[in-house]
């Protein structure tokens, strides 16, 4: 299992950012993903999934109305389009597949956000 981010970066307060991720390895198709963040000196957090077929996708509260998951089967990629961001939302964000008792991850992507 190969999980590889991209499109982090710098934003102000109120920007917006799209990361995606290049899965490779596995069926892609067959699983759900999802996104995790980690901000310093805090537990990694889980922020959206998304259902194997894409019809199915859940939200950490934190983020509702705001970040949208999406997936590409074809591309086996998955997305995250990050709207009105806040400083609080600056972290570093993976790319992640559940496996038994955990989760594979990518390497991460830093998302900042600061005037």
């Amino acid at each position: 299992v190969q999980l590889v981010e991209s499109g982090g970066g710098w934003v102000q307060p109120g920007g917006s950012l799209r990361l995606s991720c290049a899965a490779s390895g596995f069926v892609f198709s067959d699983y759900e993903m999802s996104w995790h963040r980690q901000a310093p000196g805090k537990e990694r957090e889980l922020v959206a999934a998304i259902s194997s077929g894409g019809g199915s996708k859940n939200y950490a509260d934190s983020v509702k109305g705001r970040f949208t998951i999406s997936r590409d089967n074809t591309k086996n990629t998955v997305y995250l389009q990050m709207n009105s961001l806040k400083p609080e939302d600056m972290a570093v964000y993976y790319c992640s597949r559940r496996r038994e008792f955990s989760y594979y991850w990518g390497q991460g992507t830093q998302v900042t956000v600061s005037p």
